[in-house]
């Protein structure tokens, strides 16, 4: 995945009612648009466009099931922050530990 997707998924996350809206679909429960917008303190047609902003950044997938959208979320990219986000950590133990070794000569 480019460093442009994975800045996408992270951007998507970084606004707190898409962030709410993940966290209401991290069960794995595929929501329609009425339910995942309820309580949000947004419109329905301001809930609608964070929504996109979140399949715009392909962490959720929406669903055509009848006359109404389901919204679910698509694992596989909250997957590949968490891989970003894992490497960074490992560059990072690595550095810290050169830096103990050098410390401890």
């Amino acid at each position: 995945m480019s460093q442009a997707a994975i800045a996408q998924i992270f951007k998507a996350l970084g606004d707190p009612v898409r962030l709410q809206i993940v966290q209401r679909l991290s069960n794995g429960t595929a929501l329609c648009m009425g339910e995942l917008s309820k309580d949000l303190g947004i419109s329905r047609q301001g809930a609608r466009k964070q929504i996109q902003a979140l399949v715009s950044a392909k962490v959720v997938q929406l669903h055509p099931a009848g006359r109404e959208v389901k919204v679910q979320l698509d694992t596989a990219a909250l997957q590949q922050g968490r891989d970003f986000i894992t490497a960074l950590e490992a560059q990072w133990d690595q550095r810290l530990l050169a830096l103990k070794q050098f410390t401890e000569q």
